[in-house]
């Protein structure tokens, strides 16, 4: 599409959002969130999709909101409009990867947050600037970053709007792997190849175990899981004796 603010290519069971207004380093409109709400829906239905990753154009993954729209008076069609977008990115059932370069700063960290896995390259810059601005966060960073790196690393990130480099971020938990410049695109590659040759029924059933059991106890969780799982995958046969093949 000429103009828009979120590319998409499908190939091989991967769909790439890539976030595209570079020369803004990607700071996000409400038009963005449009596109990428259109496209999440779409992701989210396809049984030929079974990975999606999220990415920057140009020098960055996203700066975060952008401040002029802000200050432009910019506003979505109806209330917490950004935060859904994030919210139905969060759930597809596909396994989400944010791959992260350069900066990812404020809603651009909050979007990033919605994966379920962040890689990170070197060059990778994170930070959450609410209290910079004076801004209260209402897309989900006071509830997603404890969540992935602990109420304490998250107290100091949002009290003092410091910047997080790829390399710790990766020490604290926030990113799951930080790869070199120069090897972060064939590190995405291999990450992404692993889970689209493990089962995508059993990818889908065991994010959706995940979500469903995130904050119960312990007992409820497994009561959970052994009454509420989806069961076998149609290729679970085939798999297996694929398997059993090799070792005869």
């Amino acid at each position: 599409m000429i103009g828009a603010t979120v590319l998409r290519n499908d190939r091989d069971g991967l769909a790439t959002l890539v976030l595209n207004r570079p020369g803004k380093l990607n700071a996000l409109n409400v038009r963005m969130f449009e596109e990428l709400a259109d496209h999440i829906d779409e992701i989210g239905a396809s049984a030929s999709i079974g990975c999606v990753v999220v990415r920057g154009a140009g020098r960055g993954f996203s700066a975060g909101h952008d401040l002029n729209a802000i200050a432009g008076g910019e506003a979505a069609s109806h209330r917490n409009f950004e935060g859904k977008v994030i919210e139905s990115l969060a759930n597809v059932p596909q396994p989400v990867i944010c791959a992260v370069h350069g900066a990812c700063y404020t809603g651009g960290l909050e979007l990033a947050l919605a994966g379920d896995i962040i890689l990170a390259a070197t060059t990778a810059r994170f930070a959450d600037t609410h209290a910079k601005w004076g801004l209260a966060p209402v897309w989900g960073m006071s509830q997603r970053l404890p969540r992935r790196i602990g109420e304490a690393k998250a107290r100091e990130m949002m009290f003092t709007c410091r910047v997080v480099p790829g390399a710790e971020a990766e020490r604290i938990g926030l990113a799951n792997a930080c790869f070199q410049d120069d090897e972060f695109d064939d590190g995405v590659e291999k990450f992404v190849s692993a889970i689209l040759e493990n089962s995508w029924f059993s990818n889908a059933a065991n994010k959706r175990l995940l979500l469903e059991t995130n904050g119960l106890p312990l007992a409820a969780g497994l009561a959970h899981e052994t009454y509420r799982n989806e069961g076998f995958a149609p290729d679970m046969q085939d798999r297996i004796a694929k398997f059993a093949a090799r070792k005869s």
